[in-house]
């Protein structure tokens, strides 16, 4: 039986190599300072979500009733946009988020994790400085991509780095924190859209965003970089990755996969791949080889499909809230309102949703108990709300029902965390975003637009859009019955990606039994 080592591993061993928490901490490191800095990141990234549906930078569309006319104004009255524009442009920015997330996630393997999140966040930066300077429906609409695009790696790398980071007794609860930054992010949003977008102009808004996020660009590259447990990165790797180094591409060669080794075969013997053509090829089969593997995990893909239907509902209600409860219940400051509803449920119910599943045991079982229970509880709360005809009875019922949907975001994400091998799991956490966003608020928000058009009553849209809610309960109920193993301790062949493996030699071989390592 051969022996197997790896070759040319530099400046750190195998078991640091492995492990995120074992290696060599820079000196800037502690847990806690990641957490703040993540978190802040975070909020910001959904303080542009919020601001851009408050009624502040959104605004209206020039209307005309009775012979009077009301100028328009924010996005909406300067492009002259329809709802389902004003639907689309919400949802722009998920196109450079499906893109680039799985970029950005098989990226993780061949450069370091923390540059990565640094190389988004330049380009989220640039993006909504952009939208600031628009001048038509399509410039913001492309920007806003942009924003997605930027966005991708911090969502994709995060969360894995918390969890390798967190207390052992603790990661759901640190998982609760850094997810609690979306409500609060949005409800801040709608404050502070509403407040610059009426006081300045919808476009500072987007500004104050690009300057508040420069800081943490500065960072991302100056700072010395932590590792990622499931990946290894030798001091070659960590600075150029690769497919851009020269003195490793010997290396990345023998480092093919048989599949695209046995692609070539069957290709014209005139047509030759390029050096950088045949990484790229060997990247895709790579990515091909991890989906494949994410796909087959049963619990994975419940879990998603769960999180889709909650997504598609809680993206609309982002999107929409503040002008349904304006039209609804006559609130005479509705971002206010849903900010402060949203702020306070979301970071009590997101903190509540993650020290509980730590109180009763982390297991991806329990997780789906909690996740399928206040999501049902949640639904008739809401639900229950939206029927009210008084203001007064709308909001205890929302804000019950509210508190209950925002216990989900620890747990949710913790199983997508926790069911694939951590070499996996940037890719598991881009699929899981990509999929509630494309799947979810990406159509929700635009088709609630679609139907309020058809119908013009937001009492029966609303009623509509919580009904989904009950149908995420069902996705999760079925995850507590379906057999599930926590594989966070679980590694790659001898703790290395793939990618590293496919360049390991036979030590011993059969004509060699007196070779010893």
């Amino acid at each position: 039986m051969a022996v197997t080592v790896v070759r040319d591993v530099e400046a750190v061993g195998l078991d640091a190599s492995t492990s995120g928490a074992a290696g060599e901490k820079p000196s800037w490191f502690t847990p806690k300072r990641l957490l703040v800095m993540f978190c802040i990141i975070n909020m910001l990234n959904y303080v542009d979500r919020g601001a851009i549906a408050s009624n502040g930078v959104n605004g209206s569309r020039e209307s005309c009733t009775s012979g009077t006319c009301t100028s328009g104004s924010g996005i909406q009255g300067d492009f002259n946009l329809n709802n389902f524009e004003d639907g689309v442009l919400s949802s722009a920015f998920m196109v450079g988020l499906l893109v680039a997330s799985p970029i950005f996630a098989s990226l993780a393997k061949i450069h370091n994790p923390f540059r990565l999140i640094g190389v988004g966040l330049l380009v989220w930066t640039i993006a909504t400085a952009g939208c600031g300077c628009s001048f038509d429906f399509w410039s913001i609409t492309i920007c806003r991509m942009l924003v997605g695009v930027g966005e991708a790696s911090f969502i994709s790398l995060a969360a894995p780095f918390i969890d390798d980071n967190a207390p052992a007794a603790q990661k759901t609860a640190w998982l609760a924190m850094f997810y609690m930054c979306i409500p609060t992010g949005i409800a801040v949003g709608y404050v502070y859209g509403g407040l610059v977008g009426n006081s300045l102009h919808w476009r500072a808004a987007f500004w104050g965003e690009s300057i508040l996020m420069l800081p943490f660009v500065i960072l991302g590259f100056v700072i010395k970089p932590l590792d990622l447990k499931g990946f290894t990165h030798n001091v070659k790797t960590k600075e150029y990755g690769t497919m851009l180094n020269p003195e490793l591409q010997d290396e990345t060669k023998q480092g093919v996969s048989a599949g695209i080794d046995d692609l070539a075969e069957t290709l014209p013997q005139k047509l030759s791949f390029s050096s950088f053509g045949n990484k790229v090829m060997t990247e895709i089969f790579c990515f091909g080889e991890d989906m494949k593997e994410l796909l087959q995990e049963k619990v994975y893909v419940i879990n998603v499909l769960g999180y889709i239907s909650y997504n598609f509902v809680i993206g609309a209600y982002s999107y929409w809230g503040p002008k349904a409860g304006q039209d609804i219940y006559h609130m005479a400051s509705a971002d206010l309102m849903f900010g402060g509803i949203t702020i306070v449920c979301g970071i009590f119910g997101t903190l509540a949703g993650g020290f509980i599943l730590d109180k009763i045991d982390s297991t991806i079982s329990n997780a789906f108990k909690l996740l399928s229970s206040a999501t049902f509880l949640g639904a008739i709360f809401c639900f229950g709300a939206f029927c009210f005809k008084s203001l007064y009875g709308f909001i205890p019922l929302f804000s019950l029902g509210e508190l209950l949907v925002f216990a989900t975001q620890a747990p949710v994400n913790y199983v997508c965390l926790h069911c694939v091998k951590p070499s996996l799991r940037p890719l598991s956490m881009a699929m899981s975003t990509v999929s509630i966003h494309i799947f979810g608020d990406v159509p929700s928000s635009p088709l609630v637009g679609l139907l309020q058009d058809k119908i013009h009553d937001w009492r029966s849209t609303a009623l509509t859009l919580t009904s989904i809610l009950f149908i995420a309960a069902v996705f999760w109920f079925i995850g507590i019955f379906v057999r599930s193993v926590d594989r966070f301790n679980e590694q790659s062949e001898h703790g290395v990606p793939a990618i590293k493996r496919s360049s390991r030699r036979p030590l011993l071989d059969e004509n060699e039994d007196t070779r010893t390592s």
